[in-house]
Parts: C-alpha cells; sequence; structure tokens
C-alpha cells in the first residue's frame, strides 16, 4: 500500500467509534464480529441500489452483483471497484479464510470465498451489520 493511500485512511479513536455506531455494528466493524445467519439487516434485500461502508459511506457493492448464497449474509460476487476492498488472510476460529476489510476505514467486512457464481467465482459474504443501502430512485 502507497504512503498515499495509507494516509488518506479515515482514522477515529475507539471511543469515537463506538459513539458512530450501533453496538452491533461495532461488534462486525471494529472487533471484527460476525452476526447470526439470517438476522442481520440487507441479507435478503432485493432493491437496487448501492450497499456503503456503514462507518466512512465507502460505495463497496452494487446490488447487480449481490446474488442469493443460502447463507444468510448478503453475498456478492465483486466489489465495486478492486481498490475499495483490501483482503488479509484470517487464521481465527481453528480455520484459514481471506478477510475482507474496507480499503478506506479499515472496517471488517466479513469474508471471500472460491465458491460463487461467474463471472468471478467469488462469494463476498459480507456483515449486513458492515453496510448502510442507499436504494436507486425509481425512474
Amino acid at each position: 500500500m502507497s504512503d498515499k493511500t495509507e494516509s488518506a485512511k479515515i482514522r477515529k479513536s475507539d471511543a469515537e467509534w463506538r459513539c458512530d455506531l450501533t453496538p452491533a455494528q461495532y461488534d462486525v466493524t471494529r472487533r471484527a464480529g460476525t452476526e447470526r445467519a439470517f438476522t442481520g439487516p440487507y441479507w435478503d434485500n432485493k432493491k437496487d441500489g448501492t450497499y456503503r461502508c456503514v462507518c466512512c459511506g465507502e460505495p463497496l457493492f452494487a446490488s447487480e452483483t449481490k446474488f442469493d448464497s443460502g447463507t444468510g449474509w448478503p453475498s456478492f460476487y465483486a466489489p465495486i471497484a478492486r481498490d475499495g476492498v483490501e483482503e488479509h488472510r484470517d487464521a481465527s476460529h481453528g480455520m484459514v479464510r481471506t478477510e475482507v476489510v474496507c480499503a478506506k476505514c479499515d472496517a471488517h467486512l466479513g469474508h471471500v470465498f472460491p465458491d460463487g457464481p461467474r463471472p468471478t467465482g467469488l462469494r463476498y459474504c459480507i456483515n449486513g451489520n458492515a453496510l448502510s443501502f442507499d436504494e436507486k430512485a425509481k425512474k
């Protein structure tokens, strides 16, 4: 990561994040928590629009890339911009996975798996509490 990208990151204290987020949003995004399947927002949202990082508002996923994975979490086959998310090795909980975080504020979003649909074959399994949603205006 370049110094320019690193300096553009949003940095807040733990107390600031706690003030800005609900307890569920804070647990997921700042403590790498996970909501229970079929309980978080947006897992069954079928509306057209843009999913943004709940912490910083960065646009992350488009509804056109959302699919029903049957897992109980919002799932997407690609982010809006490849550099909008970062991926890190996650060896927690006795397994090795690839964690997905917001590139702008380091919010934990979820994980990416190689079992998604075409065209990418990827499944970005994202916690609904890590997202906000802007519905596309109807014409």
